[in-house]
């Protein structure tokens, strides 16, 4: 190789070379930027069962919620800080209640024990499956959407063994 040619090889690859960790900071710096919700950890989020259903939700609620990272295992977000849609793993299977509610999607179904608490926040708990899957909605989320997004959760909560039905 001539020694000119080689010199013009090199003082192209150093800029270069000095750019990357300019790269790879400003990647660090925006990954920072990205909002964590936290969400209380379930008694039996460690359920592997859990973990196919983490890898089955959507990437969106209701076209405009978008997942958001979560501070603890078997949970997920959608939406921001303060107004976000929770959903937690690993919860308590509940017993049977007037309040079951059968929601379909897909060919699938999944029924859901739906509760308020009175000051708008949405508690939506799977019925007759183990683990069960907690889902809550805060009044933030309530006063521009309906509950209807729950449906978007049911291939991923189909993942859990369906036990038993609502009556």
């Amino acid at each position: 190789m001539h020694a000119g040619y080689r010199g013009r090889v090199l003082r192209r690859a150093v800029p270069a070379l000095l750019a990357l960790p300019v790269v790879a900071t400003l990647t660090t710096t925006l990954a920072a930027c990205t909002p964590t919700i936290g969400v209380e950890v379930a008694e039996d989020a460690a359920n592997p069962v859990c973990a196919e259903v983490m890898l089955a939700l959507p990437d969106r609620l209701a076209d405009d919620l978008p997942k958001v990272k979560t501070d603890s295992q078997a949970t997920a977000a959608w939406g921001e800080p303060g107004a976000a849609v929770t959903l937690r793993c690993g919860v308590a299977p509940p017993g049977p209640s007037a309040e079951c509610q059968r929601v379909e999607s897909g060919g699938a179904t999944v029924d859901w024990i739906v509760a308020t608490d009175g000051e708008g926040t949405w508690q939506f708990v799977t019925y007759g499956r183990d683990p069960a899957v907690e889902v809550v909605v805060p009044p933030a989320v309530t006063e521009t959407h309906s509950t209807a997004f729950v449906a978007d959760l049911t291939q991923a909560v189909n993942h859990v063994e369906q036990t038993r039905e609502c009556t």
